[in-house]
């Protein structure tokens, strides 16, 4: 079995942390793009007022309740593009924000599509214009060849737990991961 899939088939709150260290890779318009996932939050549908999907199933949150491995892509605030993988069984709707990441392909890239030099990736709408992603991969599965992959990295040796960021529900959740030991 892929080991990512046995990964994200499981709880949302064990996904997260274990896709610190993974390797996510962009081949977006011929521009090879990849990152090493430094910070993610879990986020579990139905049990958790702070989810998209908390409320159910809409247009704007189908892909949380597809398979395991399948990208879910929103505009936060109507600006920036933000990326979460999809857990847990299908229908569950849990899915892990993709915060941040190290850059480690396609640096000149991630330049030119941010339009400065530094902090190309270090928040979720970031992570997203660096890599490329925007609406039209919401859904893409990351298991396999496709425009969007997930690949085994170095697991981290530390992971600071902490609450979520940028919400105003379910705040004393410490459903976010971050680690800064992978590179």
């Amino acid at each position: 079995m892929n080991p990512l899939r046995s990964i994200l088939e499981g709880p949302v709150l064990d996904a997260a942390p274990a896709l610190l260290g993974w390797r996510l890779r962009s081949r977006i318009d011929n521009v090879v793009t990849e990152i090493v996932v430094t910070e993610v939050e879990a986020y579990d549908g139905a049990n958790d007022p702070a989810s998209h999907a908390f409320r159910g199933r809409s247009p704007r949150n189908l892909t949380m309740f597809g398979e395991p491995g399948g990208l879910y892509v929103y505009r936060s605030y109507g600006i920036h593009w933000c990326m979460n993988v999809v857990t847990g069984p299908k229908g569950r709707a849990a899915a892990v924000l993709l915060r941040a990441g190290v850059p480690t392909v396609g640096h000149v890239a991630m330049v030119k599509r941010r339009g400065r030099q530094d902090h190309l990736t270090d928040g979720p709408g970031k992570l997203c214009q660096a890599l490329g992603v925007t609406g039209v991969h919401d859904g893409a599965r990351l298991l396999g060849r496709g425009v969007l992959s997930l690949k085994p990295g170095l697991a981290p040796t530390t992971v600071e737990q902490t609450g979520r960021i940028g919400i105003s529900k379910a705040v004393d959740r410490t459903w976010r991961f971050v680690t800064s030991d992978v590179v």
